[in-house]
């Protein structure tokens, strides 16, 4: 079997845990490292170098062989490739991550394809489900180890868009840098902007209405953003292209984010009714508000917030609802709904259910029940299939951040 004929599934843990990945390799050069003391500091070298023999490195040789969802990586999560034979599973290929919580940073703690399969692009498939993780998981970097005789993952890893972040020269034993297996930490960055508080300005992206012919544009952002995110693939590019044809939408207060002839962003805004009782209020809702993967996480999404929210109270609009991300809205001035005594049609509240007031008391002293417009519950699956037909859509992948 070639590697076009794996898929790549979940490897649950409570099945795989504890299965040896046997990471081999022979390799005939090595980055030689050097640490050097100068008067003023330290002088750190990485030099290709050409071992006088090949070396070989296996797992036996070592105590502490790789396996998949050791204990000490507790919220570890694994992809692979099986051959099934007999009733009997044989792992070909996998790829295991892990977040770093404190940092931010998502780690891939293994990566390993068998000798059979290998440079048929399965490592790159492999990498594409961590990048997307980090993506969807708002992580600032993705991190790995390798060693410095490990040249050919290195060369792959360069390739990948990681480069060298570091090194430690006692990871392995007490003569690492002697015996020419040196770890070395390697990063990948996903953003277009830096950590460091910087945030993109009207400067660089344009608040305005959506064009018609920008329409295909504006619902594959809408696909990309939401993309295996919260579900396996995603809807919302169905709900903007519908919303459009519906008598709900309200063009005048939706917009899209611009940089040069490039959409970034979308927030589509509809009407929407409070009942208390028999008294009705109209008030608004949006969704999706999104923005590309690569643009997430500097700004766009607050520039689009602060525009529309001005223009709806502009408009004359009291009060917004929303089904949002928790960690996300109130950032913004969102609360959740049960500060409002507002609940879900069927009197339901919960994180994700949140508010905002353009007019002080407008939503406390009102109350009720949210009716949604029937265009956000209209998007059957069969509907949704053939509409993703349009879009070069990833593959549906089972992500740990999922809610289902």
């Amino acid at each position: 079997m070639t590697g076009t004929d794996y898929e790549i599934i979940p490897l649950p843990r409570e099945h795989w845990e504890g299965t040896m990945i046997p990471m081999r390799y022979t390799t005939d050069v090595y980055y030689d490292v050097s640490i050097e003391k100068e008067t003023d500091g330290y002088t750190i070298g990485m030099r290709k170098r050409k071992f006088d023999n090949p070396v070989t490195h296996c797992p036996e040789e070592y105590d502490f062989p790789d396996k998949l969802y050791q204990p000490h990586w507790e919220k570890a999560y694994a992809w692979g490739m099986i051959d099934e034979n007999d009733g009997k599973q044989e792992l070909m290929a996998c790829i295991e991550t892990c977040p770093e919580e404190w940092s931010n940073r998502l780690m891939v703690t293994e990566l390993w394809v068998h000798e059979s399969l290998r440079r048929q692009g399965i490592a790159h498939r492999l990498m594409a489900i961590a990048k997307e993780q980090a993506v969807l998981e708002h992580r600032r970097a993705i991190i790995l180890e390798t060693q410095s005789c490990n040249v050919g993952a290195i060369s792959f890893y360069q390739q990948e868009g990681f480069e060298p972040i570091g090194i430690d020269s006692c990871c392995y034993s007490n003569h690492d840098l002697e015996r020419k297996e040196v770890r070395i930490n390697m990063g990948y960055f996903p953003r277009k902007f830096s950590e460091k508080g910087q945030k993109v300005t009207k400067d660089i992206i344009t608040i305005r209405k959506e064009k018609e012919t920008e329409y295909h544009k504006t619902e594959e952002v809408a696909l990309r953003a939401f993309w295996n995110k919260h579900h396996l693939g995603c809807n919302e590019h169905l709900l903007v292209h519908k919303l459009r044809d519906s008598d709900v939408y309200l063009p005048e207060l939706s917009r899209v984010a611009v940089a040069g002839d490039e959409i970034v962003g979308v927030i589509c805004f509809a009407r929407a009714t409070l009942k208390n009782q028999d008294q009705v209020k109209e008030v608004l809702t949006f969704g999706p508000l999104c923005v590309a993967p690569e643009w997430q996480g500097c700004g766009v999404g607050g520039l689009l917030l602060e525009e529309t929210l001005a223009l709806a109270k502009e408009a004359g609009y009291e009060g917004i609802l929303i089904l949002g991300d928790p960690d996300y809205y109130p950032l913004h001035g969102f609360q959740t709904c049960d500060h409002f005594g507002i609940t879900t049609a069927d009197g339901k509240n919960f994180d994700a259910f949140m508010g905002i007031e353009l007019v002080k008391g407008a939503l406390s002293g009102f109350g009720g029940r949210l009716i949604e417009p029937e265009v956000f519950e209209d998007l059957p699956e069969e509907e949704n299939e053939v509409f993703t037909e349009q879009f070069d859509a990833p593959a549906k992948q089972k992500y740990p951040c999922q809610w289902d």
